[in-house]
């Protein structure tokens, strides 16, 4: 055991910790001194994080195969450009992005025809209810037996899991607009059109973008989990599942840090339309502040 890399690892952990708290606790004047701030603490806490682990691993001389260090996976990312690239491109281009546009616009117009119809409202969101907490390892064979082994069957994993998060919570938010509302609505002769689209449905954004958030992360996952039950020879979860077997956690690793990259990018993208779409509601107001 090499103790100078442990303690060594955890004094800059430490350190950096300190330095975080001193950080969060000052307010600046200037808000471009604030947004500093706000970008400087997780990126310090992260490279905290590293250096940790980096210290940790090879200082306790845990084994490669439980826990590779940072700098092997950093190597690892960087050797294996094309093949990650690929796996890229085969889940979250073809089988992310399209699942969850069908899976989010899907779930949005049956909420719309839900809303118009009490008959509908009765009867498909408790149907509704119990589809959505199927778990993703029963469905996704099923649909790989309907859709074959590419990226079409995992689309359909993506658009179960997509669906009815925003199909629930678009019904949510068409309902809570104020009966006040509404009768103010109904003194301008408004139609129920323009009661949908000039009121009720700016109401619901948060509702429809807290949909749209929650389904970023859910649908990375869906498809990684989906093709572990039968893909062609590319894709992120068989990639993991295939050098698990070959013991190369490394490369595991590299698909690890792959996925979680993008699936953060599609998150803040999510966010950053909330912030533009719904710059009017009181939280966006408050973060503006800040």
């Amino acid at each position: 055991m090499n103790t100078s890399l442990v303690f060594g690892a955890i004094a800059f952990w430490l350190v950096a910790w300190a330095i975080n708290e001193w950080l969060v606790r000052q307010t600046f004047r200037d808000r471009l001194a604030n947004r500093a701030v706000r970008l400087v603490v997780p990126l310090l806490f992260g490279i905290s994080i590293l250096v940790l682990w980096e210290g940790l691993v090879r200082g306790l001389n845990v084994p490669f195969v439980l826990l590779p260090p940072p700098s092997a996976i950093g190597v690892r990312l960087v050797n294996s450009v094309p093949t990650l690239w690929a796996d890229f491109q085969q889940t979250f281009l073809k089988a992310v992005i399209t699942g969850y546009a069908l899976g989010c616009g899907l779930g949005f117009i049956v909420a719309i025809a839900i809303d118009r119809s009490p008959f509908l409202q009765k009867g498909l969101l408790p149907l509704g209810n119990f589809v959505s907490a199927l778990p993703v390892i029963g469905v996704a064979p099923i649909m790989v037996m309907w859709f074959g082994f590419d990226w079409q069957s995992k689309v359909a994993v993506v658009v179960i899991m997509t669906f009815f998060p925003m199909l629930v919570n678009t019904v949510s938010g068409l309902a809570a607009t104020s009966s006040m509302e509404k009768d103010l609505m109904r003194t301008y002769a408004a139609t129920w059109f323009q009661t949908l689209v000039k009121l009720r449905l700016p109401a619901a954004w948060p509702f429809i973008f807290n949909a749209l958030k929650i389904n970023s992360t859910l649908a990375l996952i869906g498809a990684i989990v989906a093709e572990f039950f039968g893909t062609p020879i590319v894709g992120m979860g068989f990639r993991i599942s295939t050098e698990v077997g070959r013991m190369n956690v490394d490369m595991v690793w590299a698909e690890i840090a792959v996925a979680a990259v993008a699936g953060s990018a599609f998150y803040g993208a999510v966010a950053l339309i909330e912030r533009a779409v719904t710059f009017w509601h009181p939280s966006m107001r408050s973060a503006r502040a800040a």
